[in-house]
């Protein structure tokens, strides 16, 4: 038997992860609507979304997602006070957005607003997402086992999902080589994270998991959609304010970018969803343990 694991949220400071914590942004203009994009389905089980992002965000997500009450992230500690990862979910929607825009998404909520999940939640959202014929299914989150084999629950549970549904997740962002679950599973896209630095040049992240079971990799650190509010922590100064958009890094972002990528070249190419993911990584390793890399 194995034990009952703790997921999180590849995203921020959560368990000593070493991606940063959101930073403010200046407003994203919304990319331009693919018409045939709304065909495609992606699932996305995160902290879920906020319950302003259809209006506050209406260029990115109206009319893109049916809104209902258990999707929503209560994404604040207290007050208008952001938990470590509350709006986790909202960022994570908006890079796939950026990416496939105008695709149709259904997001859940498998984490609570401090980024901290657990393997029979998770699972059962799965199922459930598996049911409503998705084509594409973005895991920004995972888990170490202590065998560092993987987790049966959530093999069982992905290996059950229809062979027409692709799964992507992020590696984590603790810098090492141990296989983080799901990502690590054969049957899903591990996403590492590349960042570009001041002079053009891309490189892997130094904070990204990395290794053999590593498939792509995308620039982690980028702008999206956010909550209005702030963020303190504990011995902190003053509070940072936040007006609807946030910039962060980590292998959470790199995920959903390849996500988007997928369903985009579903729409593009008409293909199916394992289709558009092996085009995508048919190039070659962009760094030994970093996969694919993938714009």
């Amino acid at each position: 038997m194995q034990p009952h694991h703790v997921v999180v949220g590849h995203g921020g400071l959560v368990m000593g992860n070493p991606g940063d914590r959101p930073y403010p942004a200046d407003p994203i203009s919304a990319p331009k609507y693919d018409s045939r994009l709304k065909e495609v389905r992606v699932g996305i089980i995160d902290t879920g979304i906020s319950s302003g992002a259809s209006s506050e965000h209406s260029d990115w997500f109206g009319g893109r997602y049916t809104e209902e009450a258990d999707d929503v992230d209560p994404a604040y500690s207290s007050g208008d006070v952001f938990a470590l990862q509350g709006g986790h979910g909202t960022f994570v929607a908006g890079v796939i957005q950026n990416a496939a825009p105008g695709v149709t998404f259904d997001p859940e909520a498998g984490l609570d607003h401090n980024g901290f999940g657990d393997e029979e939640r998770l699972c059962r959202k799965i199922t459930e997402l598996g049911r409503k014929k998705i084509n594409v299914l973005n895991l920004s989150l995972g888990c170490f086992t202590e065998d560092d084999v993987a987790s049966e629950p959530m093999r069982r549970t992905i290996a059950a999902l229809p062979d027409s549904v692709v799964v992507v997740a992020s590696a984590g962002n603790q810098g090492t080589q141990r296989p983080s679950w799901p990502a690590a599973l054969d049957d899903v896209t591990a996403v590492a994270a590349a960042e570009q630095k001041p002079d053009g040049s891309i490189v892997p992240a130094s904070y990204s998991n990395w290794g053999h079971w590593v498939d792509a990799c995308a620039i982690g650190n980028r702008a999206s959609t956010y909550l209005k509010g702030e963020w303190h922590l504990p011995g902190e100064g003053d509070a940072t304010p936040f007006a609807l958009w946030a910039y962060w890094y980590g292998t959470s972002f790199a995920a959903p970018l390849v996500t988007g990528r997928i369903a985009a070249t579903m729409a593009s190419d008409g293909i199916t969803a394992a289709q558009a993911r092996d085009k995508l990584l048919s190039g070659p390793e962009f760094h030994p343990g970093y996969g694919v890399f993938v714009e």
